[in-house]
C-alpha cells in the first residue's frame, strides 16, 4: 500500500509562538513584524486563528542579514529613546509626537498605568535624517504649533488608532472582517446607529476585533486602554462612520448576515366535531327497549 505524501496542515504550518521562536524575535516583535506585514500569515484551517507557513519561515531566514535585518526592522523604542535616536532633548520630541510628526506604532501600560507610547526606530532615523525637519529638530517651533501644544493637542491617540485601522485592514480576508475593523474603533453606540438590524449587528460583532489585552476585563487599566481605543474625536468618528456604512453595504451585497429560520408548525388533526346530545339518534340496543317497555305499559292499564 502506497504510503499519503500530503502533509497534515499543521505540519506545513506553525503557531505564533514557535514562529517567533524560529525567527528569533520576541513575542511583541513578532506581532508588530505582523502588522507591519514584515511577516506574512495563513487562515488556519481548523478554525483556530492564523498561523505562519513553514515556507514562510524558511524565506525569513534565508533572506540576506537575517536574523539582524529582521529584529532591526521592528525596533520599536519609547519617548527617552526614541529622543536619543533622533538626538533630540526629551520635551522637543513630546512636542513631535503630540503634534504629530512621529507616529506611535504600538504602546502599553505601565505599573503606574500611565501610557508608554513606542515608535519604529528606523522611522524616528529616517524623519531625523531628512534635511526638511532641520528647523523641527533644531530651531524654534513654529507659532502655530506652539498654539496647538499650548490649547492642548495630542495626535498621539488618533494617529496609533489610524495605524493600528491599517494593520487590522491588512489582514481582513472580506468585507465583513473589514466592517469589523472599522467597528473596532468606534463607540458600540455608534455602531448600533449604523448596523439597527439585530441579527446584522451580531454577525459584525463576530468580525470586531477587541482592544489589546491589558489587565482583566473591568479593570481600570482595561478602561484606559479602551478610551485610547476609540475614536474620540468629531471628523474621526464621522470619517469611521462614512467608511463603515460603506463597509457594511457592500458586506451585505457580498453575504447577508444570517438569520435564524423559522420552521412552519406541523398541520392540526382533523376531528369530526361531535353531535349535541338532544340530536344523538338511539342505538340500535335502546330502540327495543324502550319500545318493549311501552308495550307493556299499555298492556298492564
Amino acid at each position: 500500500m502506497s504510503r499519503s505524501t500530503v502533509a497534515p496542515p499543521h505540519a506545513q504550518s506553525c503557531a505564533y509562538s514557535r514562529a517567533a521562536r524560529e525567527l528569533g524575535l520576541k513575542r511583541s516583535q513578532f506581532d508588530l513584524a505582523v502588522n507591519l506585514g514584515r511577516i506574512r500569515t495563513v487562515p488556519d484551517e481548523g478554525g483556530g486563528g492564523r498561523r505562519v507557513a513553514r515556507t514562510e519561515i524558511e524565506r525569513l531566514r534565508a533572506a540576506p542579514g537575517f536574523p539582524d535585518i529582521l529584529t532591526k526592522s521592528v525596533h520599536a523604542v519609547g519617548t527617552t529613546e526614541g529622543a536619543a535616536v533622533m538626538q533630540v532633548p526629551l520635551s522637543r520630541f513630546t512636542r513631535l509626537a503630540k503634534l504629530g510628526l512621529v507616529v506611535p506604532v504600538s504602546f502599553y501600560l505601565n505599573r503606574y498605568r500611565a501610557v508608554v507610547w513606542l515608535y519604529l526606530a528606523d522611522e524616528l532615523r529616517q524623519f531625523a535624517a531628512d534635511k526638511d525637519n532641520v528647523t523641527l529638530l533644531t530651531g524654534r517651533t513654529p507659532e502655530g504649533m506652539r498654539d496647538q501644544l499650548a490649547a492642548g493637542v495630542d495626535l498621539r491617540p488618533r494617529n496609533w488608532r489610524g495605524r493600528h485601522l491599517g494593520f487590522l485592514l491588512r489582514q481582513a480576508e472580506g468585507p465583513w472582517q473589514r466592517a469589523g475593523a472599522l467597528a473596532a474603533l468606534l463607540d458600540p453606540v455608534q455602531v448600533a446607529q449604523i448596523a439597527r438590524d439585530p441579527y446584522e449587528r451580531s454577525h459584525l460583532n463576530r468580525f470586531r476585533p477587541g482592544p489589546p489585552a491589558h489587565g482583566a476585563p473591568g479593570s481600570p487599566a482595561a478602561h484606559l486602554v479602551e478610551r485610547i481605543t476609540t475614536a474620540d474625536d468629531p471628523d474621526e468618528i464621522a470619517w469611521l462612520r462614512s467608511d463603515l456604512t460603506h463597509a457594511l453595504e457592500e458586506a451585505r451585497a457580498h453575504e447577508p448576515a444570517p438569520r435564524p429560520t423559522v420552521k412552519p408548525a406541523p398541520p392540526r388533526p382533523v376531528t369530526e366535531p361531535e353531535r349535541p346530545a338532544s340530536t344523538q339518534r338511539p342505538t340500535s340496543t335502546e330502540r327495543p327497549r324502550r319500545g318493549l317497555l311501552g308495550w307493556l305499559r299499555r298492556r298492564s292499564v
